[in-house]
């Protein structure tokens, strides 16, 4: 029985007969690397995105193992915002070990990722996939043995010469894509929300060409 006809049911019902939706956990990850050589660098759109998620929700990150961990609520669904401390190649530990400790099956793992194939703010959703070389999805993969799980790909561009990858997506975004950062790692965490209230189908249909 859906939520929305329980809800119906329950205008019907005393309080002791209610039903109330049932609590679903979610694991959001926001990939990234740790340290002041890496703050504010387009490969840590994950983090950012994170950031813009918890802080809507006025709660705030606390670290713990293998990670900076937030808990928080949308609507009925329970949120554990994690941004991983070992660093992009191993991303998969902090997953995994987060994953098995508050029992969080795949199909409820988001992961945000930067991704230089989009253009900067641009956003996809998808419910999963190959790595595409970023390493971040690679050590997932490799510690969860699957690839099927959902990402949120944040799109840094890709204005770079041959060759000069690596040093741009370690540095920072230009002042115009700064300018706009804000307002679309917002968007970005609202697919992600949209993704735990409505589903994987909703939420891509509404925010992949936002």
């Amino acid at each position: 029985m859906g939520d929305f006809f329980k809800r119906i049911l329950n205008l019907f019902r005393s309080d002791s007969e209610r039903v109330e939706p049932a609590v679903m956990k979610y694991l959001i990850v926001g990939l990234g690397n740790i340290g002041a050589e890496y703050a504010g660098t387009r490969h840590n759109m994950g983090f950012a995105v994170a950031d813009a998620l918890v802080e809507q929700a006025g709660v705030s990150f606390a670290t713990q193992r293998y990670g900076a961990v937030a808990e928080m609520r949308v609507k009925n669904q329970q949120l554990l915002v994690l941004k991983p401390s070992t660093y992009m190649n191993l991303s998969g530990d902090a997953v995994r070990y987060w994953a098995q400790k508050e029992k969080i099956a795949l199909d409820h793992i988001l992961v945000i990722v930067d991704d230089i194939a989009l253009p900067f703010g641009a956003i996809r959703l998808r419910g999963k996939g190959a790595d595409g070389g970023h390493n971040g999805l690679k050590s997932i993969d490799q510690q969860m043995q699957s690839q099927n799980y959902a990402r949120l790909r944040f799109g840094i561009g890709n204005d770079f010469p041959r060759g000069a990858q690596i040093d741009y997506v370690l540095s920072r975004p230009s002042a115009d894509e700064e300018a706009i950062l804000p307002e679309r790692a917002k968007v970005a965490a609202e697919a992600v929300k949209a993704f735990c209230l409505s589903g994987l189908d909703f939420a891509m249909t509404h925010y992949n060409n936002k």
